[in-house]
């Protein structure tokens, strides 16, 4: 390998070449920190705030997810259509509104049929509206040179609000208490539950969005290899007032996404790329068991008040510097072979809980344990084994994901014909939409049967459940290369 591309000024200007972007880009990894970290508090949350605040068992509330799941997907998909239509600033602006109001309704409501329909369901919608949209926007905002290391940037930035998530998730439930705890909001005098005061967090932390959006973001702004280009955006139906344009436009929306689901399958490779995301669809499998099935199952096994959300932002911490590495050092390196890599790496890593605990219990009564358990984690008393493999298992884990993970953002973003960047993302949320479904509709049995609250419980075999399944992304990707690898513009297929 010639010395520019391995020291040196060629490897410093990897990362430099973001010094001349245009400040939208800036303001997206912004956006993306914040409207993270108001997620992930919120989800970490989700599955506890429906069985202890709302009443629901296991089942029930895996259901409950399971269909939130499903809406979430789904409204994902249509709103590319809308998007494209309104243009990225308004669709921010928007999307924002919907969340904080969702996020207030599951703060300071408690009748079901309310926090579940105005509340958790309506916020599908809003993060929906929040998720092609920032793919798409790294696109636009950024030129050709840039896009690696600014996919590696935004997923880094992404990671970030995840680790912040965890301390913040960690510090309210064992300040508060768990699972019944009790918060009085001083300036409205309300009571809220550890979970309600975890989703005032989250809404606090939305609603800084706002400001940033409102005044920061230009409409009409596109980064290109020949400079910065503003075409402002025009309105699609002057005529008529906000809530009937963004009736038409949604009802736009859905018929455009037809048409361009139809238009999007006659392209060649359309269907390899759907393959692919089928395949790979597997291996995120685990980071929604990280949010459905882990903190119960962590919970049960080490305690109310456990610090699994410290324990989880190993991940984050590592993914922080991980990915910007691997960003830079991977760019001549085709995105299906990076995702083949480091599918391979996590799945692995899933396997490691289902082994004996036995064999962890010495690094647990050692160095290793002290380590994690009394200086990061803050313990008393003896270290569980759980908690050295489940590090084993967040650091082989994060390991993986930092290979695989942003270059499936970049090789979805890499494909999309030009003005149908939100749309053509959306679109390529379809394969998860089955992946989240088969979490989503199966968390709650999993706990049920191998980890109840009450009775006997086989952690080691839910998580192989997991781990068998999860195989199914390398397996396939490496089998099937031939086959479902499309074409990367840009790169060669190395």
């Amino acid at each position: 390998m010639a010395a520019s591309e391995t020291s040196g000024p060629g490897w410093v200007s990897r990362f430099t070449v973001l010094c001349g972007a245009v400040r939208e880009l800036w303001i997206t990894f912004a956006v993306k920190l914040i409207g993270i970290l108001a997620y992930s508090i919120a989800n970490s949350s989700l599955v506890l705030w429906l069985s202890y605040d709302l009443g629901f068992n296991d089942v029930q509330a895996g259901y409950l997810v399971f269909g939130w799941s499903a809406f979430m997907t789904l409204s994902t998909v249509l709103v590319g259509s809308l998007t494209d239509a309104i243009g990225l600033r308004k669709a921010f602006l928007l999307g924002v509104w919907i969340c904080a109001v969702s996020r207030a309704v599951m703060t300071f409501a408690s009748t079901k049929w309310l926090v579940l329909s105005a509340g958790l369901f309506l916020l599908a919608v809003g993060e929906a509206l929040g998720t092609p949209v920032l793919v798409a926007a790294v696109r636009r905002y950024s030129t050709t040179a840039q896009r690696s290391i600014a996919f590696a940037i935004f997923y880094a930035v992404m990671n970030v609000g995840f680790f912040i998530s965890g301390f913040i998730f960690d510090y309210v439930r064992r300040t508060i208490g768990e699972p019944h705890g009790s918060f009085t909001v001083p300036v409205l005098g309300t009571h809220l539950t550890t979970y309600q005061t975890l989703f005032l967090v989250s809404l606090t932390v939305e609603l800084i969005l706002l400001p940033l959006l409102y005044f920061g973001l230009r409409d009409g702004v596109e980064a290109t290899d020949e400079g910065v280009k503003i075409t402002k955006d025009q309105p699609k139906y002057p005529a008529e007032t906000l809530p009937r344009a963004l009736w038409f436009m949604s009802r736009d929306a859905v018929r455009d996404t037809v048409r361009i689901f139809r238009g999007l399958w006659s392209q060649p490779g359309f269907y390899r790329f759907l393959a692919f995301l089928a395949l790979a669809a597997f291996v995120r499998l685990i980071f929604i068991q990280m949010y459905y099935t882990y903190p119960k199952f962590g919970i049960r096994e080490l305690g109310a008040g456990a610090p699994i959300g410290r324990l989880w932002t190993i991940n984050s911490m590592l993914i922080i510097f991980l990915v910007p590495l691997v960003g830079a050092f991977s760019q001549r390196i085709s995105a299906y072979r990076m995702v083949s890599i480091g599918s391979a790496v996590a799945a692995a890593s899933v396997f490691i809980m289902t082994l004996p605990l036995a064999w962890f219990k010495p690094l647990a009564d050692g160095l290793p344990g002290h380590w994690l358990g009394h200086g990061y984690l803050g313990l008393e008393g003896a270290v569980h084994p759980y908690y050295v493999m489940i590090f084993c298992f967040v650091t082989l884990l994060s390991i993986g994901e930092s290979i695989y993970s942003p270059r499936l953002y970049e090789y979805a973003a890499s494909i999309a014909p030009k003005g149908q960047e939100a749309s053509y993302m959306s679109m390529s949320y379809l394969p998860f939409f089955g992946a989240k479904l088969l979490v989503a509709g199966t968390s709650g049995w999993l706990l049920a049967w191998f980890c109840p609250e009450q009775g006997p419980r086989n952690s080691q075999l839910l998580w192989l459940v997991i781990a068998l399944t999860t195989t199914v992304a390398p397996t396939g990707l490496i089998l099937l290369r031939k086959y479902i690898q499309v074409a990367e513009a840009g790169r060669e297929q190395a």
